[in-house]
């Protein structure tokens, strides 16, 4: 198995990965479910939202692994 360099450090590469795949998914469908019963106002938009920041996060780590580099120091 090959060691890589990515464009964001490890610790970041984890923090977003679990916000974009657990974290901002999860907070979504709970605004979507309690907006809708306590008849909160724009809570489509509020979940748009949040699900768009959720794929802008995707979309950053997955640019991460699609540019790493392998690492032939090793």
């Amino acid at each position: 198995m090959e060691d890589k360099t990515y464009f964001l450090p490890s610790k970041a590469y984890e923090w977003l990965k679990w916000l974009g795949l657990i974290a901002f998914p999860a907070l979504a469908t709970f605004i979507g479910v309690i907006g809708s019963v306590w008849g909160w106002h724009d809570t489509d938009a509020i979940v748009a939202t949040i699900n768009a920041i959720g794929v802008l996060i995707g979309a950053l780590i997955g640019v991460s692994h699609a540019t790493a580099k392998t690492d032939e120091t090793k």
